[in-house]
């Protein structure tokens, strides 16, 4: 009687078992069904926000771009002047475009400028030039021309009053204390790359590097 007992026992245990080892496969009418791989959650990784925003808008610009026409369809990211059009150039030949790349100029009749005030003389000009060498400013130039601009130094020209005040602020963390915001009243020439027919590696890469040029932006448009 005891070794009956024993058996059913084992037995009971080989099921149960065998029940948490292959689930519902072995119940009747799910013959078919697989077991499900198991997960890897050491590869799982969730996405940042600046990362998983960067994602989203490059999506954006991979539709709009798609929408224009398939056979002529670009990218432009723009408008650049002075140190950031350098910075933005310098940014983009390690991409190693070539002819994908391009550019075009753009003429604005208002925009903004981050500048020294008219120091009343052209030697207290040349003065605040060299206060702004030893601090590490290298884009400047004193300006020229007659009038209220006369003498006064001139640390960058923007499209837009956001791009200047965030310009401004980087000046203000390097030392520079008597530079302001002003809007001037002039033609001035921007630069705006064009990317022709770029793939959503491209665009997204582009769209991240956005993220350093407060006030440029990065649109679809038919190629010119």
């Amino acid at each position: 009687m005891m070794r009956i007992l024993f058996w059913l026992v084992l037995l009971a245990n080989l099921l149960f078992f065998a029940y948490l080892q292959w689930g519902s496969a072995l119940l009747p009418g799910n013959a078919d069904l697989q077991a499900q791989p198991p997960l890897n959650p050491e590869k799982i990784r969730l996405l940042s926000a600046p990362v998983a925003a960067s994602a989203v808008a490059a999506s954006a610009v991979v539709a709009q771009t798609a929408a224009t026409s398939a056979n002529a369809a670009c990218m432009e990211w723009g408008d650049f002047v002075g140190d950031d059009l350098d910075r933005a150039d310098t940014a983009l030949g390690a991409f190693k475009l070539g002819d994908q790349l391009g550019r075009r100029e753009v003429e604005h009749t208002i925009g903004y400028w981050v500048y020294i005030p008219s120091q009343h003389s052209h030697s207290k000009a040349e003065k605040k030039v060299a206060e702004l060498k030893a601090l590490g400013v290298k884009d400047y130039y004193i300006v020229q021309d007659s009038g209220k601009w006369l003498n006064a130094v001139s640390l960058g020209v923007f499209k837009t009053e956001e791009a200047a005040q965030s310009y401004l602020q980087g000046l203000q963390k390097q030392g520079v204390k008597s530079a302001v915001v002003g809007e001037r009243q002039s033609k001035l020439k921007f630069t705006v790359f064009v990317f022709r027919n770029p793939d959503a590696m491209l665009t997204a890469k582009v769209v991240a590097l956005q993220k350093n040029f407060p006030g440029s932006e990065v649109r679809a448009t038919a190629c010119h």
